[in-house]
This record gives C-alpha cells, structure tokens and sequence, in this order.
C-alpha cells in the first residue's frame, strides 16, 4: 500500500450534524444510534466518503455485547446481530457513493471498510480508557475474550481492515496483536494509541518503544498485516514530538509506517464541554510534517467533521503533487 490514505472524521462529531444534538455522554456515545437511527449513521458515512475519505470507520467503537445489553436491554445475540447490522450501513453507504460516481469519468480507488474496534476500558464508561489503569488488574486473556465477540461480528459482517484504536496500554495492544496474528492471520489491521503527552501512552509507557517492540515482534513473525501503528483521539500537538520519537532517526526505507487521526485540538471538560475552538489549528497545517515523518494514514477523531477531513484530503493531494514535479 503506497502513498497516503485519508481517513474519515469524528463519527459523534458528524453524526451530530444529523441527530441534531450532543452525543458527549451517553454511555453508548454514538452506538446507540446504530438501534435508533441508521439513517443518521448512514448519513455520516456518506459525509465523510463525499469529502474524500478514502477509508470509512464502522460506528462500532463504543459497540459491545455488555453495554448493549445494559443501556438498549439486549441479549448476546441481539447485541452481535446489531453490530453486523452496523457493519452493513457502512457497506451501503460504500455502495451508494460508488454507484453516484460511477458515471464520471474519474477513476476511483474503492474506499476501504474499516471495523472500529475501540478499548476495553470504553465500555467501562469510567473514562478508563484514557488512562488505561485496567491495565494492572485485568489479564491479557481477559482482554482477548472481550474483544473476540465483536471482532468476529464484524469480519463475518465483512470488512477490509480492523482498525483497533485508542488503545491506552501496552498490555491491551499486546494482547490484541497476539489475537491478530494467532486467530486472524490474514485480516489487515492497525493499532492506533491514546497518549498522555508527547512521549507517552495514557498508562505510562514510551510511545516510542512500544511502537517499536510491536514492529519488531511483527517482522520477527513475519507478519504482513499490520498496517501501521500511531495515535488517535489525541491533540495534534503533540503528534509530531510522538512520531519523531520513532522515526525521525530511522533511514526512510526502515521506517514505521504511522497512522494519525487527532482531535481538533478543543479541550474536553464534563462541566463545560468542548472549549477552544478558536485556538485550533486547523489539521490540515500539520499534514506536511506528518507525512514526512511517514504517517500513511490521516485523519480526524473528536470534534472533526466532513469539512476537515476535506481539507486533509486536499492537503494529501497537493504533497502528492508536488512529490510527482
């Protein structure tokens, strides 16, 4: 896979655009429109597909067996048989923007159908998953069971890749590494972390050598699916200090291929909500020294929406260019 993928934008933030009101909160967050409005999820997709994402995130991130059974009152069954359903609005969405562009001219690369499979400690819903403290109490095996359901759900659904994402801690991306690689040998995959500043994961641990033990155990195994590792749901400040830890002193040919998909940069309170907006700044500055830095995934999480992952794509396209000159 060559060049740079654009990625889509924050799903709740989109969504938001649709359902008309703040999703912060709710303990499904953006899953519980899966059940009540798929419309409104259908929607999104297609926003972020006609802006130029070149991979679309299933709305599955908050998506599980135990807080679907607690918050929508649903059994094993009906939980797993809501995330495939989930999977298959983002498929229809995928074949509703290709048959729209069909009649152009322009040829179109099909955009990638990718799971969202967020942290165990999401749907703890006590904001465990930036902090990634579960990561002394519970066990790899643990995790592993928890994340196998939905997994499962979403490759027998059908989707291109598995985007496993705001992973706080070593241990949890380990544990899902190992899965990959023992059960699901030929599904692609990325490992995306939250981090506390511009060295570390939200748990503590270096950014710098986990991404590099977890390269290193997948070249060791021969491994040809991991597509690349990085951040997400972080301020895009300090992506770069992050991404120049691991890559910066290594020779262009031996670089780790990243992935980013930052906030816009607002800051998160419980009391005031999103706060800042007129300090950001907008995502598309930072693309050059990303892409420099070899991140071959870009995109937005939390507080980004259609219109910046539009920016991005246009930001993408003019290095594209000027690399051709």
């Amino acid at each position: 896979m060559s060049g740079v993928t654009v990625l889509d934008g924050g799903f709740a933030t989109q969504l938001s655009v649709h359902v008309g009101k703040s999703i912060d909160g709710d303990p499904l967050w953006s899953a519980r429109f899966n059940a009540t409005n798929p419309n409104a999820v259908f929607r999104t997709h297609l926003d972020f597909l006609e802006a130029g994402a070149g991979a679309i995130m299933t709305n599955t991130y908050q998506a599980s067996i135990e807080g679907y059974g607690e918050y929508l009152h649903l059994n094993e069954d009906a939980s797993l048989n809501l995330i495939k359903s989930t999977v298959r609005v983002a498929q229809m969405a995928r074949t509703r923007f290709l048959a729209a562009r069909a009649s152009t001219d322009q040829p179109r690369a099909i955009p990638l159908l990718v799971a969202s499979i967020g942290p165990y400690g999401a749907h703890l819903h006590d904001g465990s998953e930036y902090t990634g403290s579960y990561a002394s109490t519970v066990s790899p095996d643990t995790i592993q069971k928890w994340h196998r359901p939905r997994i499962e759900a979403c490759l027998e659904a059908g989707v291109d890749v598995l985007g496993i994402e705001t992973i706080p801690c070593k241990m949890e991306a380990a544990a899902l590494f190992d899965l990959m690689c023992e059960e699901y040998p030929s599904v692609r995959f990325w490992i995306s972390f939250q981090c506390k500043d511009n060295l570390h994961l939200a748990n503590g641990e270096l950014f710098s050598e986990t991404v590099n033990s977890l390269w290193a155990r997948a070249r060791s195994r021969r491994n040809k699916t991991l597509l690349a590792l990085g951040v997400n749901c972080v301020h895009p400040q300090i992506v770069t200090p992050l991404f120049k830890s691991v890559n910066e002193l290594k020779a262009p040919e031996a670089r780790i291929p990243l992935i980013v998909y930052p906030n816009s940069g607002e800051i998160y309170t419980v009391e005031e909500g999103w706060q800042g907006k007129e300090d950001c700044v907008p995502l598309e500055h930072y693309v050059p020294q990303w892409v420099e830095l070899g991140a071959r995934f870009i995109g937005g999480c939390c507080r980004t929406y259609a219109r910046d992952i539009q920016r991005i794509k246009q930001a993408v396209e003019t290095i594209a260019e000027n690399s051709h000159q």
